[in-house]
């Protein structure tokens, strides 16, 4: 049967860039058996192996490369069809807040998605921790907040995210010192919040390092090896360590994530872009 699915070729993408299924699933999201089988069916119907799969490295084949390249084509076909067909002429301005450590890795490929489907729309990004965001929603100087759930802020929910705490590869190991020095979001995050009872649950000693809005500032102490900090798994940059129960620490409570609307959101712009949202963040 001459049949590509596009869903499929969208995994084969994320599998490629990535360079692993783990990886590849939480870009599509997909449980990592789920996407290896969709795989693996698709290699069964062409009749030839797409990856080479070892336990150190996957790499794609020639015909892997040769079929990555067409599925880079197809989906950006029909990213530009949706486009041309769907609502092109809707237009205005959204104003959406998020906090740094979900903005990074979270936001950019809902915005790319969503600029080509709607090119008239404007887009503002508002980076601050999500007690203040929970504010501009009640104020109304936001339209749409993603942001960890905050008490006095309805919200709907988007997705638990999982906390880890992180250190620096290059300094000494740092984590076995007591007390335990750790950087930590100002007071009023919620990260912060569940790092301390954490620690105070394990009877584990520990000083504030350095406080600060910004994941910056907390990575620039984990960098300079003075310190380990409890961050969103997602916002994690790729060249700190993650450190658990197997350092001696405890494990964090996840952070619930969600979609805050203003009373000033019903628009369709607003609409269309948390639509978006739930679909690619959810799982």
């Amino acid at each position: 049967m001459k049949k590509l699915d596009l869903d499929v070729l969208a995994m084969l993408v994320a599998v490629a860039d990535s360079g692993s299924f783990i990886a590849g699933a939480e870009q599509v999201h997909r449980s990592p058996s789920a996407l290896s089988m969709q795989i693996k069916a698709l290699e069964a119907a062409l009749g030839k192996p797409l990856f080479i799969r070892n336990t150190r490295n996957l790499v794609l084949t020639p015909d892997g490369h040769t079929l990555l390249g067409y599925a880079r084509q197809m989906l950006a076909l029909r990213d530009e069809a949706w486009a041309e067909m769907v609502r092109p002429e809707i237009r205005g301005r959204v104003r959406i807040g998020m906090p740094d450590d979900y903005a990074a890795s979270l936001l950019p490929p809902v915005l790319r998605k969503f600029s080509v489907t709607y090119p008239r729309v404007e887009i503002q990004v508002v980076g601050r921790p999500s007690h203040e965001l929970a504010l501009q929603i009640k104020d109304n100087t936001l339209d749409l907040a993603c942001i960890t759930r905050t008490k006095g802020c309805a919200g709907e929910f988007i997705r638990l995210e999982p906390m880890v705490w992180v250190g620096s590869a290059a300094s000494r190991p740092i984590w076995k010192e007591r007390p335990l020095p750790i950087a930590v979001f100002a007071e009023g995050s919620v990260a912060r919040a569940n790092a301390i009872k954490a620690l105070q649950g394990a009877s584990i000693p520990y000083r504030m390092s350095y406080e600060s809005p910004s994941i910056q500032g907390l990575v620039s102490m984990v960098d300079a090896g003075l310190a380990i900090a409890p961050l969103a798994r997602c916002g994690v940059p790729a060249h700190l360590i993650q450190l658990g129960v197997a350092e001696g620490l405890p494990r964090l409570a996840e952070l619930e994530m969600v979609l805050a609307r203003s009373a000033h959101s019903t628009r369709p712009p607003c609409d269309f872009l948390a639509e978006l949202i739930f679909q690619e963040l959810r799982y």
